[in-house]
Formats: structure tokens, C-alpha cells, sequence
């Protein structure tokens, strides 16, 4: 097979890693990649965004499959042009991608589907905005209706910056607070059959402790051990199962990765929100787990064949992924430093340790932070403590001036605290 994937994030990084490993795979490319994808895969320029340009070049190359790894690609369309080329694609529809790229739509699907879910109000008023406030009290949770890579959701205690957040977007989701821990399940689906994968756990906030402003995530690890072996099965009855149901009832089915943000709350699972592609940091860690090959999988899911595969087969070890993260992040960050290092964790850290280029360029023969993210250390273990020694261990061999990253990713589920 010849596999182009688009994007150029550490969730691409993975995707490209575990491809790379893959018997089936004798091509693989990445576009537009990053330093580090271009170890595993040849990088080729493409605007993801552009649908025309991304099917272009999958029939310039050959593509037998092509994987696509953001939202914004998603949900402007890329899939249907790839699609309308005659090649299979992994990656809904922009129409079935809304359940990303619209927090109103996703409600709306899961309303329909019976999925437990925060009540919630839409509200493209200041008025609307008080009065969602108000039914609904402290803690805040505020949700930009659209795609914002994400940032666009506040949770706070302080009214005036809810409202404040509320204000600034055209249209936005308010809705009730989900108590108790937060999960990441993801699940491969063709429109009708649906193979959840492991649970991971990521970590939002940027500062140990869970302090801090949100970030599109500091870091994860799988399994979860506290969590009950029963909880796949029932979030594929309850939630997976039901959603893509609906969508294809809607006409509208969901083919691709469909991942629920998940509360397991006092009175049960809920959904935070869905997105429709990969996670990130979670991809790191799931992948790092699956002994499946990938590539027939997600082949199967765009053929609509997932039917006829088996079971997936997981290892038993732990994965943990620790995210360095550039000056200033979440913030405007601080590129163009050099990254040190990184021969030191091949060299040194084994197979079972590497590390993962999320905003990277290659300067030279240096290789350079170019983004908010910039590396996801991650490493495997006979279990999470494990996982996580060699993770920090690596970590403590990158030089990234001004960089940082948090010190608890997986702490507390190792019993390390």
C-alpha cells in the first residue's frame, strides 16, 4: 500500500511511526510533515486545506489510502474532494465533520440519538448569553460553537470572564459543569460498524496541579487503571454506537475516527464534546499500545469493510507521553530556537522510548521549535510507573531554551503521588 497522510503535528508523527511499522505499507508520505516525520515518511508541500490540491497530489503519488489528521481539513471538505477522486480516504465528510466543527450540531445528534450529555443552551446574545449564565451558576462552561484548535472552551468560577468569552464568539454553547475525571475514547468506524479503541487520559491545563490556561494537551498515558473494565462496552452502547447511527439515518454517515471527550460523573458517563479525527496527545499513547497494523485498519473503515476484521489485539504495556511544549505556550509562542537532544534519546532510550515532533522545522542540519507544541516524549512500560520513568527520563535529555512542560503526567494513576 501507499499511504499519503496530511497534516504535520505529533499526532500525525504517530500515525506516520505506526504506519512506517506496518509489513503492508511499502510507501508513505506526509504532507506537509515536520522535522521528525520526515525520518518515517517523505514529506511532500501541500495547503491541507485545499481539497482540489490535497486529491491532486494523492493521484500525482498514487495513493491507495489517504489519512487525514486535523479538524480544519475535515471539516472544510478535504475528505469529499479526496473521495470524489475515486481514493479511499480515512476521514469523514465536511457534513458528518460538523459533529467537530459545530458544538450546536453535536447536541443536537446527540439529543436525537439519546446520548447522556451537560445540558446545554445556544446563545447568540448578550441576553441569551446572561440568562444560560444564570440558569446554570458556578463553575462556567463556555464553548465557541466553532473550531479553535482546542482553545475555545473556558471553565471557570469567575462570571465576568465566561461572559467575557461568551461575548467573543458569534455563537456559543453554554452549559452545565460535568463533575468527575475525563477520558478520551476513540473509535474507528465506517458509517456502521464501530471499533472503539483503548481509553487514554490527557492532561488540558498547562501547570502540574491542573493549574493553569488550557492548552490543546500537555500530555496522556493508557491504560487507566482506575477506570471500569466494563467502561468501552458500555460507552459503545450508549454513546459511539448510537451517534453514528444517527448520522447515517441523518444521511450523513460518519466514516473515519470518531473520538468522545468523555466525564465519568456521579450519575454516569457523559459526553463533553466529540471531535472527528485523532486526538492529540492521546493518538501518541493509544498507537503506542495497538498491535493491529494500521494501515488495513483504517483502509477497511474507508472501503466500509470493518465489518469482516477481527477483534483488535493490544499489547499489555503502559504508554505515557509528556508534551515540551515552546516559550510562552499557550500563548503566542517563541519559535526558530534549536532543540538539543534528541540523538541522545535514539541513542540512549531504547525502541521503547522516542520522541514524537509536533512544531518542528529543520534549519540546517539543526532542528528548530516551529509552534506552541513542539515535541511528544513518549515511552512504553510494563506498566504506567514505568512508562513514565523512561518518558521523564528522555525528557530531561531535550534542550529547548525558554521550553517547559509538566512534571504529573500519569503521577497520580502510577501512584506516584
Amino acid at each position: 500500500m501507499k499511504v499519503l497522510v496530511i497534516g504535520g503535528g505529533a499526532r500525525e508523527h504517530a500515525l506516520c511511526r505506526s504506519l512506517s511499522l506496518d509489513p503492508d505499507v511499502n510507501a508513505l508520505y506526509c504532507a506537509p510533515g515536520n522535522a521528525g516525520i520526515a525520518e518515517v515518511a517523505e514529506l511532500r508541500p501541500v495547503d491541507a486545506l485545499d481539497g482540489a490540491a490535497v486529491a491532486g497530489l494523492a493521484t500525482e503519488l498514487g495513493a491507495d489510502l489517504v489519512v487525514i489528521g486535523p479538524e480544519a481539513p475535515l471539516v472544510a471538505g478535504v475528505a469529499d474532494a479526496v473521495r470524489a477522486a475515486g481514493i479511499p480516504v480515512f476521514g469523514p465528510s465536511a457534513e458528518a465533520a460538523q459533529l467537530e466543527g459545530s458544538k450546536a450540531f453535536a447536541k443536537d445528534v446527540m439529543a436525537a440519538a439519546g446520548v447522556p450529555t451537560a445540558r446545554s443552551y445556544v446563545c447568540t446574545t448578550p441576553e441569551e448569553v446572561d440568562a444560560a449564565l444564570d440558569a446554570f451558576g458556578a463553575p462556567y462552561v463556555v464553548k465557541d460553537d466553532g473550531l479553535a484548535a482546542g482553545k475555545g472552551v473556558v471553565v471557570t468560577g469567575d462570571l465576568d470572564a465566561a461572559r467575557e468569552h461568551a461575548l467573543a464568539c458569534d455563537r456559543v454553547v453554554i452549559e452545565e459543569y460535568l463533575d468527575g475525571p475525563e477520558v478520551s475514547l476513540f473509535a474507528i468506524t465506517d458509517g456502521t460498524t464501530v471499533l472503539p479503541l483503548q481509553p487514554a487520559q490527557d492532561f488540558k491545563r498547562a501547570l502540574d496541579g491542573d493549574e493553569g490556561p488550557n492548552t490543546g494537551g500537555m500530555g496522556a498515558y493508557s491504560p487507566l487503571p482506575w477506570a471500569d473494565p466494563k467502561l468501552v462496552d458500555e460507552v459503545l452502547e450508549t454513546v459511539l454506537q448510537p451517534t453514528v447511527d444517527e448520522l447515517r439515518r441523518r444521511g450523513t454517515p460518519f466514516s473515519g475516527l470518531l473520538y468522545a471527550g468523555l466525564a465519568i460523573t456521579s450519575r454516569g458517563v457523559r459526553v463533553i464534546e466529540f471531535n472527528a479525527r485523532f486526538g492529540d496527545p492521546e493518538t501518541q499513547v493509544v498507537l503506542a499500545r495497538l498491535r493491529t497494523p494500521l494501515a488495513g485498519l483504517l483502509l477497511s473503515a474507508a472501503q466500509g469493510t470493518l465489518e469482516s476484521r477481527s477483534a483488535l489485539s493490544w499489547r499489555e504495556d503502559a504508554a505515557v507521553t509528556v508534551v515540551i511544549a515552546s516559550h510562552n505556550y499557550p500563548g503566542t509562542p517563541r519559535t526558530g530556537d534549536p532543540i538539543e537532544g534528541l540523538a541522545e534519546v535514539a541513542a540512549e532510550d531504547g525502541p521503547d522510548t522516542y520522541v514524537l515532533h509536533a512544531g518542528t522545522r529543520r534549519e540546517g542540519e539543526a532542528v528548530v521549535s516551529a509552534g506552541g507544541r513542539v515535541l511528544s516524549v513518549t515511552a512504553t512500560g510494563s506498566d504506567l510507573a514505568q512508562a513514565r520513568e523512561k518518558a521523564y527520563k528522555a525528557v530531561a535529555r531535550i534542550r529547548l531554551d525558554g521550553s517547559h512542560h509538566r512534571t504529573d503526567i500519569a503521577a497520580e494513576a502510577a501512584g506516584a503521588v
